[in-house]
């Protein structure tokens, strides 16, 4: 009985991610811990996220709409505003592994730039991951839909 149930766990679990689709990843999400919530959106065959709301407590202490890019590595983007700053970029639905994949994240705290990618996993959550060179070195971000 108990095999049984592990099986049939198992097999839910596996047919609710194979039916992931490629646009499931559109709109707002709410990083879990509340810091930022970004808007997931498609232009020219890519997805691409930037940032629409965050938590000041967080950053410099600044009013949102007076927050900018201070630490980019390009003096001549060190204005840009962070909200409506694009954050991801470049991401591309594999439907083989049901993942966006080859992304770019820029992380504006540090101002690098990482390669990423981010799936849907069974339960709703949208998991981001930013990485170099290799997967396993780098972070992991956790939303919920928003």
């Amino acid at each position: 009985m108990i095999k049984s149930s592990i099986f049939f766990l198992l097999l839910l679990c596996s047919t609710v991610n194979a039916q992931t689709k490629m646009d499931d990843i559109l709109g707002n999400w709410m990083a879990t811990d509340k810091s930022v919530k970004v808007q997931v959106y498609k232009e020219g065959g890519t997805f691409k996220a930037k940032v629409i709301w965050y938590d000041i407590k967080l950053g410099s202490g600044k009013p949102m709409h007076a927050s900018v890019d201070h630490r980019n590595p390009n003096p001549k983007m060190r204005h840009r505003k962070i909200i409506g700053m694009e954050v991801l970029d470049g991401l591309h639905f594999n439907s083989a592994t049901k993942r966006w994949e080859n992304g770019k994240i820029y992380d504006a705290s540090s101002g690098r730039t990482w390669d990423s990618y981010a799936e849907i996993r069974a339960d709703g959550e949208l998991i981001v991951r930013g990485y170099w060179k290799w997967q396993w070195i780098g972070k992991t971000l956790h939303f919920e839909r928003y």
